[in-house]
């Protein structure tokens, strides 16, 4: 994964190494003892580029869970505008050659072009140009953060059913690079055609004496090349083009405008001898500070239009921030629970099974209102280990030699009580009307209903021992232990049943990769391990020994494909309302573990367009997802080991606190662009009087 990532880096670094003869100023002088000075000379220039390169990485990981919990999608409005005008485009030029080419060139092109307009003006000490050019970068990325989080699109190769995304598929290791970098959802606009157009501009109009002429020439051929690369590679959409475009011209025109006073603060000569007075005069900075704070706090006594730009400006930012952070972090601990031990929903219930000083306590949640307090039942004694389901407002628990139904909205009621011993898994659904508990006590199915009726279920061939099961509607999935790769669908209130073999398996590339990190993989006797499904969809964990993997399957069209990279592990997963919630690793490697990367994180697949997306990104254990209707629920574990069940619901709708921010921030808003429409009109008329006078007076 980082060896095709340094070879991009290190070929883009040696190319623009190896073309400083042919791009220099024509009077410039090349020495080794360059490489080092123009760091000292520039060193804040190239934190810039450093701090947008991290920040990226970091916007991404917003721009990943803000669309996955919000749904913020406008893909579709970009699709209705162009078709499948790409594909054409596609398949008009498609050649394998073209695949490798292109796929290497929009990687280490980029590298190169942003990272060698800095360096060569920096390098040849053009202040001038070095100035305006890093500005003008750092612009085009603050201009594009609006966008990638409030108007996400998505890669035309994952959207378009037609259109192949040749780049993120070229092979194993780059998918999985792309995979780990790329939110697959910031397509507008593209920063591949807004960075090297804001700097091909910035070049044409400051460049005033044609020094840099070849390197301009040189940037424009290339924004040809990348928006040719961008579509072909099943990337971008046509208009995405023009959305760089436009964002690189107001990004040169605000450079314009901040320039002068951006690097009279900036200049590194300048902070350097402000920074030995610092250290050696403190006194006398501090003296300076306070007189320039003095100076700039007069100013917004008597604002002018400027200041009052400068405060839309906040007001927004700081709205904007709160929205984000309310939309990201929208999940709501559960109430009342001290140390969860798994949980189970349906129906706006959750039942959590919480360690209280030992002892193994259910309770019941409403998802509608996480805060409130939970409330106990009429519960047997259970263990940690003990079974428990819930379906619909019935709760049935078992322990070693008891099953109990409880009503939840009665807890303390008990609907039905039998003596039952070794039960070792169980479920709830209705049959023509009435609850029904499932259970498999020593190794064989049975059916009960609230009456305390047995109902007839479906039986194994050559009495095959059940090793577990999963109902929907009346309808129930089956896995024994002589055949664990094969479901048997049957029908509760018959015996018969289907059989559906499950694939686990992957391409010989991605075990290859497994063995090399010194994981065994035996996909021949790979074993189903859990089952969640509907009338459209199954969703199966299967071990191959080396991990676990998920395998969707189409109940319509007979189709199955893994769904989530087999060479990461997957954990518990549920299906319901449309999506499939599971916890994974992604991007685990057990060679070079890192806590980014080490830990169990929820992921969500939506069926209806096969579309993935990661819901958590830190460092600590997300697991034991249930799908919820409108959101789902999972365990946290931190690193103290304290454990809470959060409640995250998927929308736009914001917590009472983004709310009111939001209100007062339109009222705000308001009055503050109405006073700055009559400050503008006062100063240009203020102008417009002086310069009629002028004229007078001529």
């Amino acid at each position: 994964m980082d060896g095709v990532y340094l070879t991009w880096l290190i070929s883009a670094l040696a190319v623009g190494v190896f073309l400083m003869p042919y791009f220099k100023p024509p009077w410039a002088k090349l020495a080794l003892s360059g490489f080092v000075d123009f760091i000292r000379r520039y060193w804040l220039h190239l934190l810039i580029a450093l701090v947008i390169y991290n920040a990226k990485d970091w916007l991404d990981q917003i721009d990943r869970m803000l669309m996955a919990r919000t749904g913020l999608d406008m893909t579709p409005y970009i699709y209705a505008i162009e078709g499948d005008l790409v594909v054409l485009f596609q398949d008009a030029f498609r050649a394998t050659w073209l695949d490798v080419f292109m796929t290497h060139f929009y990687i280490a092109g980029f590298m190169f072009i942003t990272y060698a307009s800095i360096f060569y003006v920096t390098y040849f000490d053009d202040r001038w140009m070095a100035d305006r050019v890093a500005l003008c970068v750092a612009w085009v990325y603050l201009l594009a953060i609006p966008f990638y989080l409030f108007f996400n699109v998505r890669v035309t190769g994952f959207y378009i059913e037609d259109m192949d995304a040749i780049a993120y598929t070229l092979n194993p290791e780059i998918e999985d690079w792309f995979r780990r970098i790329d939110a697959f959802t910031n397509c507008m606009p593209s920063l591949h055609i807004a960075v090297p157009f804001a700097i091909w501009l910035t070049f044409r109009k400051h460049d005033h004496d044609g020094r840099w002429n070849r390197f301009q020439n040189m940037t424009l051929g290339y924004i040809i090349l990348t928006a040719f690369a961008i579509i072909y590679l099943g990337i971008h959409w046509f208009v995405d083009i023009i959305g760089g475009m436009i964002l690189a011209t107001f990004a040169v025109s605000l450079m314009e405008k901040t320039n002068d006073p951006v690097w009279k603060f900036f200049d590194e000569r300048t902070i350097n001898s402000r920074l030995a007075t610092l250290l050696t005069r403190p006194a006398h900075s501090a003296s300076l500070l306070f007189g320039r704070i003095k100076n700039y706090a007069k100013t917004w006594l008597k604002p002018t239009s400027k200041e009052t730009g400068t405060f839309i400006v906040i007001i927004m930012i700081l709205t904007a921030a709160v929205i984000t952070w309310d939309l990201t972090h929208n999940e709501l601990p559960a109430e009342g629970v001290q140390s969860a031990q798994g949980a189970v929903a349906s129906e706006g219930w959750l039942a959590t099974m919480d360690n209280q000083s030992g002892e193994a306590i259910v309770l019941i949640h409403d998802v509608a209102d996480p805060l409130s307090n939970p409330t106990t039942v009429a519960q047997p004694f259970m263990q940690f280990d003990s079974p428990y389901a819930i379906f619909e407002n019935y709760l049935v628990m078992a322990n070693e030699s008891q099953l109990r139904v409880i009503d939840v909205d009665a807890p303390s009621t008990v609907l039905l009580q039998q003596d039952v011993t070794g039960i070792q898994s169980l479920q709830m659904t209705s049959l023509q009307g009435k609850p029904v508990v499932l259970y498999i006590a020593n190794d064989a199915l049975h059916a009960v209903n609230i009456d305390g009726q047995d109902v007839q279920v479906p039986t194994l061939p050559n009495s095959e021992t059940i090793h577990l099961m999963s109902v929907s509607g009346i309808e129930i999935l089956l896995v024994s232990e002589e055949q664990p790769d094969t479901l048997r669908i049957g029908t509760i209130g018959t015996s018969g049943s289907l059989n559906i073999i499950m694939n686990a398996s992957t391409t010989e590339d991605q075990n290859f990769e497994l063995e090399e990190w010194g994981q065994t993989v035996d996909e021949n006797n790979a074993s189903i391990e859990q089952v969640s499904f509907d009338s459209n969809h199954i969703a199966v964990r299967m071990n191959v020994s080396a991990l676990d993997r998920m395998v969707i399957y189409d109940r319509s069209t007979g189709e199955q494909w893994l769904g989530f990279d087999p060479i990461y592990p997957v954990g518990n997963l549920s299906m319901g309302y449309g999506y499939v919630v599971w916890e994974a690793k992604d991007h685990y490697n057990p060679l070079s573990f890192t806590d980014k990367y080490g830990d169990w994180e929820i992921h969500q697949l939506h069926l209806a367009t096969n579309y993935s997306e990661q819901l958590t990104s830190d460092t600590i254990d997300q697991v034991n997802p249930i799908a919820l209707e409108g959101g789902l629920a999972y365990i946290e574990v931190e690193d103290d080991g304290e454990v809470t069940i959060n409640v995250l619901t998927r929308g736009t709708e914001l917590a009472t606190y983004s709310s009111i921010v939001l209100q007062w921030s339109v009222l705000l808003l308001i009055a503050l662009t109405f006073i700055y429409i009559m400050q503008r009109q006062d100063e240009v008329r203020s102008k417009d009087i002086i310069h009629d006078n002028v004229l007078e007076s001529e």
